[in-house]
């Protein structure tokens, strides 16, 4: 598995490895073989190549975070996971900085340090299904150029923004569809996985947020939460060299949910609930 996946001494960062499915992917990184430098705002037990502090809500701690890595790693860098995320508990404003413009801001500052051939996977959720449902507003902000400007559109669309969690996870889908199509032009690939619920620390957040009903209809069919070590698979996967064909991919990995809503056989009535 190790030789068909490729990570045997490539050199990749991964944003988030703190805990949750970030951690479980760096951790099967390093079984895999591959060089883990890690970031986040808590430093990490793993045994990673190095840690460096990030806050993803501050772009100059994002920059200077990148210069840190850059020499720390003293070569070219391979892949990039960004596995970072806020729930709706925190404040609007936080998640869409560490859920979306954070991870886009490390994104760019990464890109220059990757080679052709290298791959960046972001997790986005389940919890931005209704993507398609407004797809100018949301190229409008994947055609923004900096952290700044993503801010400063959310600072004046509140209304818009609500929650911060769902745009958020909406916004790293279209983003990725819509990067992705440039990127591959200088041998880069762009995707991202959409997790339906996963036991990790962040869990009890959106249980004190969500009924429970709302979450029982977003495990179903499987009727079970993921576990992080298999959010972390699908995305070592899709970051690996055998899947240097895919590009552009917004994944499911959420037991068979998505699959149910299309299909009519998972009313999505359910999940307005939470909304009553």
């Amino acid at each position: 598995m190790a030789g068909f996946l490729g990570y045997q001494n490539k050199r990749v960062l991964v944003s988030g490895c703190f805990s949750g499915m970030g951690e479980a992917t760096a951790r099967l990184l390093l079984e895999l073989g591959a060089e883990v430098h890690g970031l986040d705002y808590k430093e990490s037990k793993l045994p990673l190549a190095s840690f460096t502090l990030v806050d993803l809500r501050a772009p100059a701690s994002i920059d200077a975070a990148v210069a840190q890595v850059a020499d720390k790693a003293r070569g070219k860098v391979d892949a990039l996971f960004n596995c970072t995320g806020l729930p709706q508990t925190a404040p609007p404003l936080d998640v869409m900085k560490v859920n979306y413009a954070g991870p886009r801001r490390m994104t760019d500052k990464v890109l220059p340090l990757m080679r052709a051939g290298g791959a960046i996977a972001t997790i986005a959720s389940t919890g931005g299904l209704g993507w398609s449902r407004r797809i100018p507003l949301l190229l409008e902000l994947a055609r923004m150029q900096s952290f700044e400007d993503i801010m400063q559109w959310c600072e004046a669309n509140t209304d818009t923004v609500r929650e911060g969690y769902s745009l958020s996870k909406e916004a790293v889908i279209v983003w990725t569809m819509f990067a992705a199509t440039s990127l591959i032009k200088r041998g880069i690939r762009l995707n991202c996985t959409l997790p339906g619920p996963t036991e990790t620390p962040m869990m009890k957040e959106f249980e004190s947020a969500t009924k429970a009903s709302v979450i029982e209809a977003a495990t179903q069919p499987i009727n079970r939460r993921a576990r992080p070590e298999e959010q972390a698979a699908p995305l070592v996967f899709i970051n690996s060299d055998a899947a240097s064909y895919m590009n552009g991919l917004a994944l499911p990995v959420d037991g068979g949910f998505m699959g149910g809503i299309a299909s009519g056989q998972i009313d999505p009535r359910a999940l307005m609930a939470n909304a009553n």
